[in-house]
């Protein structure tokens, strides 16, 4: 089983890719995880894209793709995996179609509402947010606590 779950950031896709994963038993894949790792183990994709980051840009749909290509050959990926938020973009999704096929995508929509509406994705995204606190004349970062937990 191949799937793919989009959606905006918060909407609750690493939550229930967790969860599908762990019943059918497939890998999940995270972009964000995967850059991580191939930074920490240092390959050649990993420096590319530490190097980018470094330098305050946005890592490219090539360096993105290249490390799903990579990733999904994996032998954890063998019974199958959930790619969690790639394809991003629309060459990410016709890069994909050259990859691998795909069982069925998953888009996890969220409630709209503007800045004045306390819906409750607006109050977990505020709940992660980081931000900078002037006490007593020195800067602190601060993080707040997620009001919910997983």
């Amino acid at each position: 089983m191949k799937l793919v779950f989009l959606g905006p950031p918060g909407a609750g896709k690493g939550t229930q890719a967790e969860k599908i994963c762990e019943y059918f038993g497939i890998a999940h894949i995270s972009t964000g995880d995967m850059l991580r790792r191939e930074m920490r183990e240092g390959t050649e994709l990993g420096n590319a894209a530490k190097a980018v980051i470094e330098a305050g840009g946005l890592v490219s749909d090539d360096i993105i793709i290249g490390m799903v290509k990579n990733r999904v050959n994996e032998p954890d990926c063998e019974n199958g995996f959930l790619l969690d938020g790639f394809p991003r973009t629309i060459a990410q999704a016709e890069a994909l179609e050259g990859i691998t096929a795909v069982d069925m995508a998953v888009n996890i929509d969220v409630p709209a509402g503007g800045p004045n509406k306390r819906t409750p994705y607006v109050q977990r995204l505020r709940s992660r947010l980081s931000y900078i606190q002037v006490h007593q004349g020195h800067l602190r970062k601060v993080r707040r606590t997620p009001v919910h937990s997983r």
